[in-house]
């Protein structure tokens, strides 16, 4: 009977913690009718209400809505007006990620750490109050117009942040779909950069590289790009970089530069403790999969070995199943959920597997290829 170790982070010793990270504190996204974003992410994600700031809260310049699910939180952002950061954001990339949050004890030393190290200052700490304690906030730029935040929120007691309401919604309440935590966020950036940015994340974030995919590793007749995973010392915050290597058609990251038009967050994997039950709630909710072809599974058992999901289950959901020394993890890819072919979502479930479905990046690769091939932009 094959032994699957239980999932927990694992630690990476020439990771310097010198922040330290405890988690994922939010992602915010920078979007156009963050009211119909956060309806779609309710209706077709399973995302609870959380916290409401805008012009009922004294804010003038934007409005912005917080769901959660498990550990997961996410920000919607719209402009209130014309040009505001806001706006200028998605008139250049469209809806996407801005800003990935962290939680640290200290945000004032976290921000210190890192501007010691070369980091390129978005905003000093700032503390911010109300009745239900405080929150410091310090920021920094990454790859494009990423940002990382840090948010010390020991003393605080309240559902988000000042200047945040709790925001419910008492007639329509979707149920969740069994999301429990982000398990990693892939950056895509230009040719030549990878490097540039696993440097930066080594020697001032304190990551280390944990994974290298050269050109061999992810390829198809047409199209390759290269990766390198780097992650905190606990391996809870992880960083897949990529960048487009040559061949003979565009690549999916060429296609991301050429749309976002710079770099930035391609996709954000979520977790979940049973993906054939999350992906068809996610199927039923109007969520689109990217799909492989059939065969895919016809070595599926002699590749992976035995595992407890049936094969026709996965193979009419189109999940996808990889193994490692470790264990074996189950993934599946939607379309991107934005008009340009940009930002994705991956679910995954790891049963003991500590990789990112290496043995998947062929099939994978080939249906990106043939969304490309639609879209008239392979």
């Amino acid at each position: 009977m094959l032994h699957r170790p239980a999932v927990i982070p694992k630690i990476y010793p020439k990771a310097q913690d010198f922040l330290p990270l405890l988690g994922t504190d939010y992602v915010e996204f920078f979007v156009g009718n963050c009211l119909q974003a956060a309806h779609f992410y309710q209706s077709a994600f399973g995302f609870q209400p959380l916290a409401y700031a805008g012009l009922k809260t004294g804010l003038n310049d934007r409005e912005s809505y917080v769901l959660s699910q498990g550990k997961i939180r996410i920000v919607l952002s719209s402009p209130l007006h014309s040009n505001t950061e806001i706006g200028r954001h998605i008139d250049s990339h469209g809806d996407g990620v801005h800003s990935i949050a962290l939680t640290v004890e200290d945000a004032k030393k976290a921000y210190k750490e890192a501007m010691q190290r070369g980091a390129k200052s978005y905003m000093e700490p700032q503390e911010s109050k109300d009745h239900q304690g405080s929150i410091i906030t310090a920021g920094i730029h990454t790859y494009g117009e990423t940002l990382h935040l840090f948010i010390e929120r020991k003393n605080y007691s309240g559902c988000f942040k000042p200047g945040f309401i709790p925001w419910t919604n008492e007639h329509y309440k979707p149920q969740e779909i069994g999301l429990k935590y982000i398990d990693h966020m892939v950056g895509n950036v230009g040719l030549g950069d990878m490097n540039k940015w696993v440097k930066f994340y080594e020697e001032v974030m304190g990551f280390t590289n944990i994974l290298t995919f050269d050109d061999q590793d992810i390829s198809t007749q047409y199209t390759a790009l290269m990766s390198k995973v780097v992650s905190d010392g606990t391996g809870r915050i992880k960083f897949p970089i990529n960048e487009p290597a040559p061949g003979l058609k565009r690549s999916q990251v060429s296609e991301y530069l050429d749309f976002y038009e710079s770099p930035g967050v391609q996709h954000i994997a979520v977790a979940t403790d049973d993906i054939i039950g999350t992906v068809i709630a996610l199927r039923q909710r109007g969520v689109e999969f990217l799909t492989v072809p059939a065969n895919y599974y016809e070595s599926l058992v002699q590749r992976v070995g035995s595992i407890e999901e049936p094969i026709e289950t996965l193979k009419e959901l189109g999940i996808l199943v990889d193994r490692d020394e470790e264990g074996y993890l189950l993934q599946i890819f939607t379309k991107p959920v934005e008009p340009r072919p940009t930002l994705f979502f991956e679910i995954i479930q790891r049963k003991g597997a500590l990789s990112f479905g290496k043995g998947n990046f062929k099939a994978l690769f080939e249906a990106i290829e043939r969304e490309q091939e639609l879209r008239g932009t392979l």
